[in-house]
């Protein structure tokens, strides 16, 4: 879905701006402040913006269009499911947050929560934590990758070994019906482990359409994650797998994340 006639206009006012209130476009726009909200939340949501006190700032991501396009790929059930990841964080707790778009979508989720530590591999998601309520944000050592923002290398391993989070929170392009969590990047895969390993809650958070694909390294297996969200029931054998291990599965848009 393309943004309105309206939302690209207040997208180029951030962009000549930086920041924009919420008050000031319902007045220049004549519509009511709920609706400039939602304008935002669209903008926001398919991470041009970030959301601040009373309006938003821009963005200045470190992407390509590939990186982009991943982002708009199920970009509803990103969002959906970045929201219920988020209603299980409480505040005044550390959380580690993987690269990725999904994980990103964790990240502005998490944005009103208080005194939060959030460590991650990816500037673009410690960018849209910036200027949040009171947060401690910890980006890993390593060599910045210009494609995507991530931060890559051994120092990154190393550095997430310092840490023990309360909360680590993953990601991954494939996942199959044998419970395997994949990914194509033996580097990633590290990383990953890294922050399973270093944490107290293990979360997997992951759509549907990365089901079935296929990448050549494992992350981990569904027994290794203490909560599994998605946006659509997985697979019968999954689901068997993940309960006989304890994985609770939550699936986004369903009657648990309307509680």
């Amino acid at each position: 879905m393309h943004l309105t006639s309206r939302q690209e206009k207040i997208l180029d006012l951030l962009r000549k701006n930086k920041t924009i209130k919420v008050d000031i476009l319902s007045t220049k726009f004549k519509v009511s402040k709920q609706s400039i909200r939602k304008d935002l939340n669209e903008i926001c949501g398919r991470g041009l913006a970030a959301r601040i006190h009373g309006g938003a700032r821009l963005i200045n991501t470190i992407s390509n269009p590939t990186y982009e396009q991943k982002r708009l790929e199920s970009k509803d059930e990103k969002g959906e499911i970045g929201r219920i990841a988020a209603t299980l964080i409480p505040n005044d707790s550390s959380v580690m947050l993987i690269s990725g778009t999904t994980t990103e979508s964790v990240a502005r989720a998490l944005y009103n929560h208080n005194n939060l530590v959030v460590i991650s591999n990816n500037l673009n998601i410690a960018n849209a934590l910036f200027g949040s309520k009171s947060k401690e944000l910890i980006i890993t050592g390593g060599t910045i990758r210009e494609s995507d923002g991530e931060v890559i290398g051994e120092n990154t391993v190393d550095y997430i070994s310092n840490f023990k989070a309360d909360y680590g929170i993953i990601g991954a392009p494939a996942f199959d019906e044998d419970g395997a969590i994949l990914d194509i990047n033996e580097r990633a895969v590290s990383v990953g482990r890294a922050i399973l390993n270093h944490s107290q809650k293990k979360i997997f958070v992951c759509d549907n359409s990365k089901l079935f694909k296929t990448a050549p390294y494992m992350i981990c297996e569904i027994s290794d994650i203490d909560i599994f969200i998605t946006d659509k029931e997985p697979p019968e054998k999954f689901k068997k797998i993940a309960e006989k291990n304890n994985t609770e599965i939550v699936i986004a848009n369903s009657d648990y994340s309307s509680q």
